[in-house]
């Protein structure tokens, strides 16, 4: 790793921290970290003109997410984050649907407006679950690797150092000087809340493609189940519907996305918003990613049977 021995930016001439890695003003790098020789990693130094679109930025968190994550920090009130939660929510209820859809009720005829309401309180039910899991879980998660990030760069304290306090967020760079080359006039990259969940929301994108994938293999290859009435539902719990080793597929997906898909994405987006290593953020993020995947994903029943 290069780095440059004063803190004062070569390219607009204003000060920054001696750990920063670009500067906060301008976006010259000021370190060059090994990592960046990835392209994933690699910190954009391009003038900003204006927020691409909300639809823009997801598709850059699947093929540009360094880009996708510089240009969410420049107006982190406009990170898709919670759009990104709902889309999971309502594949979520589309993945109930496509459980329902293996389930034949005597009773009830496939076509009737009976089965419609089923299948209508099926998607109702799993997308008010989706929404609550992807709300409290990923709020958790966002915790989590921001305590990891503490540990590995000060990350709460480099926040507070660069945004302020909530009360000192607007009135932090009023009166900063700031050069004319600047391309952040008026230090607007500062002046704006951290808005640090709804940025690192934006990290679990990945779940927008993997539950499509996971509605598609389960609509494919879970198999069908046939019940006589609406009663017997809890039969299914004892049937070969939870017997099949799709589950286990599922579930390697799942982890596989929690323990390293995700972390990269947080790594992004935590260096974007702290301006600090990318390398030391990704290591903490990535173990503690792989833990809660050993916990949740690994350990389940239906992954071990």
């Amino acid at each position: 790793m290069s780095t440059i021995a004063a803190n004062r930016c070569p390219r607009c001439g204003n000060d920054n921290r001696m750990d920063s890695f670009v500067c906060a003003f301008c976006g010259k790098r000021l370190r060059v970290e090994r990592i960046e020789n990835f392209s994933i990693f690699k910190r954009v130094e391009d003038d900003f003109t204006s927020p691409a679109r909300w639809y823009v930025i997801i598709l850059w968190l699947f093929i540009k997410p360094n880009r996708a994550f510089w240009n969410i920090n420049h107006k982190r009130k406009n990170a898709p984050g919670y759009r990104i939660m709902l889309l999971n929510a309502l594949l979520y209820g589309l993945m109930g649907l496509a459980f329902f859809s293996h389930i034949t009720i005597l009773t009830i005829p496939p076509l009737s407006i009976d089965r419609f309401y089923i299948n209508l309180a099926a998607f109702i039910a799993f997308f008010a679950f989706g929404f609550m899991f992807y709300l409290i879980f990923g709020l958790i998660l966002i915790w989590i690797f921001s305590r990891g990030a503490n540990i590995a760069v000060d990350f709460s304290e480099r926040l507070e150092s660069r945004f302020g306090k909530e009360a000192e967020e607007k009135d932090k760079y009023n009166e900063a000087e700031m050069s004319p080359f600047s391309i952040y006039k008026g230090g607007t990259l500062h002046q704006q809340q951290a808005k640090k969940y709804k940025m690192i929301l934006c990290a679990f994108a990945p779940y927008l493609l993997i539950n499509a994938v996971e509605i598609l293999i389960i609509l494919i290859g879970i198999p069908n189940i046939t019940i006589p009435d609406m009663f017997s539902l809890d039969t299914i719990l004892s049937a070969p519907y939870f017997d099949s080793p799709l589950w286990t597929v599922l579930h390697v997906i799942d982890a596989l996305t929690i323990g390293i898909w995700v972390p990269i994405l947080v790594s992004l987006s935590i260096r974007e918003l702290s301006n600090s290593s990318t390398f030391r953020v990704l290591i903490s993020s990535l173990a503690i990613g792989i833990i809660v995947a050993v916990i949740f994903y690994f350990l389940r029943p239906t992954f071990i049977i």
